[in-house]
């Protein structure tokens, strides 16, 4: 089979999920791009890595792109011999920020893109299904396909439909998130060992309500932010091990402790590492959306402007 010669480049959101009692359910695309390039060449599969992660990550097939790509390829039918990738990795790695699930859906986009037909093979349901299939969960890989604010959820196994599926939704105007980012590293694996297996049926009740009004919050009431950010099925379970992150969800939701201007919601201990989103509300135009980068910030420190439009801009 004829594959594309010519490079392919996409570019991948950094995302936030988790969001407040959405456990596994509610994300949101971040103003923070991984930009990765394809090129079938040769026999083998190389990989460079500039920004984060350099040095770090695997150099060969063992790198999460390509072993995505390869798995990708699996699904199609159809192999190059081997090929390069370039990353410029700008999503800081293991802080929950969905740096894995960044790094998936530009696997699967590269390889459909090298395939003759493989945009009409596998579509962006089936990029989502294949994506929450690496991945073992779907509240990341949504809002990275399809940009802005996203519910995912999966269908059981020998249903008619089965696996992941997302919507996106409008957010509210003059909503944007602000995310801490924390300076020490935390992993999906320990933060769902913390878990517990069940939680009492009041828990769940909270959370099912919580979960509705955060949808109807983000989308036209973000006066009900505050409210709908309450969490009892995760966040609580995880607090020990990120004492920082806590200290953040714990303050009070009329002030910022970040010290930034305007109002700061509840900042929910999203996703699987120690980062914190929350939602800040003002009037807000294209580009809007901040992320507090060097750790946690202090009350004297501001977050720095992101480069593009937090809440919108899905894959193809």
């Amino acid at each position: 089979m004829a594959f594309l010669t010519s490079p392919v480049t996409v570019a991948v959101p950094a995302t936030s999920a988790n969001l407040g009692p959405g456990f596994d359910s509610l994300g949101v695309a971040l103003a923070l791009h991984d930009e990765v390039t394809a090129t079938v060449t040769g026999d083998q599969v190389r990989v460079g890595v500039s920004g984060q992660g350099a040095g770090e990550l695997p150099g060969d097939e063992r790198h999460l792109v390509a072993a995505t790509m390869l798995a990708t390829f699996g699904r199609l039918g159809a192999r190059p011999p081997g090929f390069e990738l370039a990353c410029v990795n700008r999503i800081p790695q293991a802080r929950g920020l969905g740096s894995s699930s960044a790094a998936i859906v530009a696997g699967i986009l590269l390889a459909r893109s090298l395939v003759p037909g493989g945009a009409d093979r596998l579509g962006q349901a089936g990029v989502i299904r294949l994506a929450a299939e690496i991945e073992g969960h779907p509240d990341n890989v949504a809002p990275c396909v399809l940009g802005g604010f996203s519910i995912a959820w999966t269908a059981a196994a020998g249903q008619a439909g089965d696996g992941a599926h997302a919507v996106a939704l409008d957010s509210a105007a003059g909503v944007m998130p602000v995310v801490f980012v924390p300076a020490q590293r935390g992993y999906t694996a320990h933060a769902r060992a913390a878990l517990p297996a069940s939680v009492p049926l009041a828990d769940a009740a909270f959370n099912v309500a919580r979960a509705a009004l955060l949808v109807r919050a983000l989308t036209g009431a973000p006066e009900l932010l505050l409210a709908a950010t309450e969490d009892r099925i995760h966040q609580d379970y995880r607090a020990p091990a990120m004492p920082d992150t806590a200290r953040l969800v714990a303050a009070p939701g009329d002030r910022s402790p970040a010290g930034l201007p305007g109002w700061l919601v509840r900042p929910p201990a999203t996703g699987g590492g120690r980062r914190a989103c929350a939602a800040r509300i003002r009037r807000c135009g294209p580009g809007c959306g901040e992320i507090a980068a060097g750790g946690y910030p202090s009350t004297s420190q501001s977050a720095s402007s992101a480069p593009a439009n937090a809440w919108s801009g899905g894959l193809p």
